[in-house]
């Protein structure tokens, strides 16, 4: 990095809660301190438009400011004051905390604290302009954790399997039931609706106590060994997709929605909100059938806001 922009900046004595908006805006944007009232970062877009704003708040104010360009020559003079290590480890140790009191018991208001940490890192790569393994490292344990209370809202969660997904004829699987375990999460919930939206209509779906407890003529989906569950990196919403070749306007966009929701990952911005209204059902609604057909509503409403952003003209 060999150009950079330095922000200058005198702020009145007067205004201390200005002085706090200037000082707190600086740190969003993980501008290092040169000295006291100089603050350096990368001159890059998304860095011009931060100081900038700045330095316009701040003159509007009746404070001074003056943003500068800064050269050098070696591009290496100011990397280290952007080292991040620090702010990894100690997010690092919080994951780990995290994991350690994590149980099916206290699963769900974990829920919420993990999702703390996954915006926590967001923000912080965000201000990472010179990111090493550390980001990487991170993710995957915040994808780890992500799975682990997946595992603990749904603890006979499936293994995955590898196998080749074979295109099947969607007439052959038409009026049949379908069985799953009871008390569905995220991936059984949705696949029992993609299975009733857009392969078997006439669908009857069959809570199973026990995966033992499937019926020969049932399709069983979502459990080890059943004829539809987790292949490969896909969950089983995925599967189903794949094996009956769906692709309709918006699905991607939810199929990727479930399977953060299910084993993490890549966190769509809808993720947080839909988890927090789905665990609310899940919580309220003790019977299965109509805890389907409510989450139904949720993922119809979805899959129609999807369609719409996709095709805003029409």
């Amino acid at each position: 990095m060999n150009r950079w922009i330095v922000l200058i900046l005198g702020l009145p004595t007067a205004n201390a809660t200005e002085r706090m908006r200037a000082w707190r805006a600086l740190k969003a944007c993980g501008a290092a301190v040169l000295r006291d009232g100089a603050y350096l970062l990368p001159d890059i877009e998304l860095c011009r438009e931060a100081l900038a704003a700045i330095e316009r708040d701040i003159l509007a104010i009746n404070g001074t400011a003056y943003l500068l360009p800064v050269d050098d020559p070696d591009g290496e003079r100011f990397i280290a004051l952007f080292d991040r290590s620090d702010d990894y480890t100690k997010l690092n140790a919080e994951i780990e905390a995290c994991r350690a009191q994590l149980n099916v018991e206290n699963a769900l208001a974990t829920a919420k604290q993990i999702r703390k940490l996954r915006k926590a890192y967001v923000q912080l790569t965000s201000i990472d302009y010179f990111p090493g393994q550390s980001k990487q490292q991170i993710d995957s344990a915040l994808q780890a954790l992500e799975t682990t209370l997946s595992r603990a809202l749904s603890a006979d969660e499936p293994y995955s399997r590898d196998q080749p997904i074979t295109v099947l004829n969607q007439g052959d699987y038409q009026g049949r039931i379908w069985a799953t375990r009871k008390r569905p999460w995220v991936d059984r919930l949705a696949s029992a609706w993609l299975i009733q939206r857009f392969i078997d209509p006439q669908a009857r779906i069959l809570w199973l106590d026990s995966p033992q407890d499937c019926p020969v003529d049932a399709l069983g989906f979502d459990f080890d060994e059943a004829t539809f569950s987790h292949v490969g990196n896909r969950v089983t919403f995925e599967t189903l997709q794949a094996s009956f070749d769906l692709d309709a306007p918006g699905l991607n966009r939810l199929t990727t929605l479930v399977h953060y929701l299910d084993v993490g990952g890549f966190q769509p911005v809808e993720a947080a909100g839909i988890e927090r209204v789905l665990a609310g059902l899940r919580e309220t609604i003790p019977h299965d059938d109509y805890l389907l057909t409510a989450a139904s509503a949720i993922f119809d409403g979805l899959l129609a806001g999807f369609v719409r952003e996709e095709n805003p003209d029409e």
